[in-house]
């Protein structure tokens, strides 16, 4: 299943050179899968022989994510029971414009549905996960000067030019707060907070069940909270902002003179590792994003904060002092603390809720929104 998941679509020869089993035992794993409709088999030819070719069952209709990182792109595609079918990425050059990053999405959609053997008709709806806050009622980047390139560009008209299909726009803590609500560390919580901390900072607020987007889809937005009325001037214009204390250029810059030029990844696998520079940066973040996360709690009262993007892999080293921030300055309730937890969809958090808007912009098979 999950070579199948990776490639979208093999032989069963290739599927017994991937998995190492023998092709008698992948036929009948095949058969019994594909009998439960888990799986669907084609025929196929390959090297001028006869093949059965070997792709994830459909069910319904297909279903797109798409996913833009300042730097990147990702697509998932899924069938209406969110089993995802595929999931590729790949790099965007930096401040590009907003028609070519969605054209090169809109290529990537097709291709892979192709490689799934599968028809243009069967795709129900499209799902575009932006690191900036979007307006959903017209599709358009609400914060000037947020993502460079795409300042006034409108989502839909550009998608609806490659794909004719409904298409569902939101930012990507908000849908990571959708995905990790419906799929991972808060099912069944109808009150989350989610804070997304990568190379920049993000909030998504989930609030009696239903994602809060306030005005202009600017809701939540801890990033651009200001920590010091004094402090570096952020990219929103402003200054002091969280990001630009916890945000990636602003920790990498503060090891840069003892351990040199280090990417996000390799600070925190040095602190897994128990280099003590690194292990302290991500001890003050974490002290940082308590004080923030606290000031949100007192706010709104989440039942938990959920915390994402790729610092949430620091683990304990990052969410233990902020566990501890949060306990000394939320105010004391019955109903106990406020649990902090690392999200457990990882990097695929966003593209999954971005794949559930998709399916709740199709009006198929739509999942609640809490304990889905």
């Amino acid at each position: 299943m999950s070579a199948v998941q990776r490639r979208g679509s093999l032989t069963q020869i290739e599927l017994a050179g991937v998995t190492g089993l023998s092709p008698a035992t992948v036929s009948n794993i095949v058969k019994e899968l594909t009998a439960g409709g888990v799986l669907h088999t084609s025929p196929s030819t390959r090297s001028g022989r006869r093949a059965l070719q070997v792709t994830l069952a459909r069910n319904l209709g297909l279903v797109a994510g798409v996913h833009f990182g300042t730097r990147s792109l990702r697509v998932a595609l899924a069938d209406a029971s969110m089993q995802v079918l595929g999931d590729q990425s790949m790099p965007l050059a930096p401040d590009h414009r907003a028609d070519a990053g969605l054209r090169r999405a809109a290529l990537l959609v097709m291709e892979m549905i192709e490689s799934l053997d599968a028809s243009p008709d069967e795709l129900l709806a499209v799902g575009i996960c932006l690191p900036a806050p979007v307006d959903r009622r017209t599709g358009r980047i609400t914060a000037l000067g947020m993502l460079r390139g795409w300042d006034g560009a409108s989502v839909p008209e550009i998608i609806a030019e490659e794909l004719d299909v409904p298409v569902g726009i939101d930012n990507d803590a908000n849908l990571g707060a959708l995905a990790e609500t419906r799929f991972g560390a808060a099912v069944g919580r109808d009150s989350v907070a989610y804070l997304r901390v990568s190379h920049r900072v993000g909030g998504g607020l989930i609030l009696g069940g239903q994602l809060v987007h306030g005005r202009a889809g600017g809701a939540g937005e801890i990033g651009h909270v200001t920590i010091d009325e004094s402090g570096p001037i952020c990219r929103c214009g402003n200054r002091g902002c969280l990001e630009t204390y916890v945000g990636a250029p602003a920790l990498l810059e503060m090891l840069t003179a003892s351990h040199g030029h280090l990417t996000l990844r390799d600070v925190i696998v040095r602190a897994k590792d128990g280099d003590p520079g690194c292990r302290r940066v991500l001890s003050d973040t974490g002290q940082h994003l308590g004080v923030a996360a606290a000031n949100l709690c007192n706010l709104v009262d989440p039942e938990i904060v959920v915390v994402g993007g790729q610092l949430s892999g620091a683990g304990e080293i990052l969410l233990g002092p902020m566990r501890t921030v949060v306990e000394q300055r939320t105010m004391a309730s019955t109903a106990g603390r406020v649990e902090v937890v690392a999200a457990e969809l990882g990097a695929a958090a966003e593209v999954r809720g971005a794949l559930a808007i998709a399916l709740d912009t199709a009006g198929v098979g739509s999942a609640p929104l809490v304990g889905g």
